[in-house]
């Protein structure tokens, strides 16, 4: 074998003890020292009520693990676009994440029509989204290797209230008050779906635009139609726009809506037109004053830090944040996409410091938890009906 000159050695030299980080700059937002992780929330649209907390859910979660050394050596940077709750400005955000920032992952993505507008191109960069901010079966079907859903669909969710309902209140005609959008449309499907296996009336649907004000004509429709319950497939504005405009006429059917009401600006809307709203959701919602301790230093933590009490969506966001950071440190130091995404199909009965269901994924299924809870305003706070999920 003939002898390397003395420059052949220094360049293979060179080349060997470069070679490892050369092989993790293969992979997208991963350096030696950083995980870049970014999310399009709505911060300033008619969501931010929303998406402001949930964002900050995960900047506190993510900011917890930094605060602890990182992930096996390496900080988590987190990057929020605004989306305004609009698809154009959705594709904008994402492809500043995507191709500008060259996010590792997304986390936390907010709404359905957003997330079903974005995924093609994060799944054509390979680029997993997290369990993005929506029950949309979309978000976990068709399979797709880069796809994670949290949270039981809004589809289970109106078949396991309508269900309830029927069983427990004897209705018998149901109206779906819906945005026409792909999530309100999941809701619709729902609702269809029970009441067509029980033999039930659907008494009418109307649909509308998110940013649409005036129900007065889709409420005289549905109460013409003698609709004992009412689902709603609205978010917070809509919801409660909704709710006044049937108290000024003194109607009072069963009003139901699913985890995008399930907020405490619908429960604390002023002149309290929430109270008796039911709201189905993937997992009880823990106001701060909750007795135990973890719950209530992270919400602690979190008024000291951004000013504000966390929701629904808060909490969501630093479960799913806190998974993450599970799954990332199982993946190891040698981290890539494909070692992230195993960790994420070894994730088994993950559980948070609120009490919430369960979360479990494996290589065929990447749907963490189909459990609903059930909850009502009572006093302009939400209070679970039942302890135990529902089903149908």
């Amino acid at each position: 074998m003939p002898r390397l000159t003395r420059r052949q050695t220094l360049v293979a030299a060179t080349s060997t003890l470069f070679a490892p980080a050369i092989a993790r700059a293969a992979t997208r937002g991963v350096s030696d020292n950083e995980i870049v992780i970014g999310c399009m929330a709505d911060l300033s649209g008619v969501t931010a009520v929303q998406g402001v907390n949930n964002a900050d859910g995960m900047r506190l979660a993510f900011d917890e693990a930094n605060t602890k050394g990182g992930v096996h050596g390496r900080k988590i940077r987190f990057i929020v676009e605004d989306m305004e709750y609009t698809v154009p400005k959705a594709v904008q955000a994402m492809n500043k994440l995507l191709n500008r920032d060259n996010i590792f992952l997304a986390v936390g993505n907010g709404g359905t029509p957003m997330n079903d507008a974005v995924m093609p191109s994060m799944i054509e960069k390979g680029v997993p989204n997290v369990f993005p901010t929506t029950c949309a079966r979309s978000m976990y079907e068709p399979f797709n290797k880069y796809k994670f859903g949290q949270f039981a669909s809004y589809y289970d969710q109106m078949r396991a209230g309508v269900k309830h309902f029927a069983a427990t209140k004897g209705v018998k005609t149901v109206g779906v008050m819906y945005q026409d959008t792909d999530y309100g449309r999941d809701v619709l499907a729902g609702a269809k779906a029970q009441v067509e296996a029980m033999g039930l009336k659907l008494g009418g649907t109307t649909g509308h635009k998110p940013t649409d004000t005036d129900f007065n004509g889709a409420i005289a429709k549905l109460r013409d139609a003698n609709c004992d319950l009412i689902v709603l497939g609205s978010i917070v504005k809509d919801t409660v726009i909704i709710l006044q405009t049937a108290h000024k006429i003194d109607w009072n059917p069963i009003f139901m809506g699913n985890f995008a009401t399930y907020s405490t600006a619908v429960a604390e809307a002023p002149g309290g037109p929430a109270e008796g709203f039911f709201s189905m959701s993937p997992a009880p919602y823990r106001y701060p004053d909750d007795p135990r301790p973890e719950v209530h230093a992270f919400a602690t933590k979190f008024r000291q830090t951004f000013g504000i009490d966390p929701n629904y969506l808060g909490e969501a966001g630093y479960v799913a944040a806190g998974f993450t950071v599970a799954a990332l440190q199982k993946a190891g130091r040698d981290l890539t996409t494909d070692s992230f995404i195993v960790a994420m199909e070894s994730m088994q009965d993950w559980r948070d410091i609120f009490g919430g269901p369960p979360l479990s994924l494996n290589s065929t299924n990447h749907h963490a938890s189909n459990q609903s809870f059930l909850s009502v305003v009572k006093d302009g706070r939400w209070t679970p009906v039942i302890q135990e999920p529902l089903s149908f």
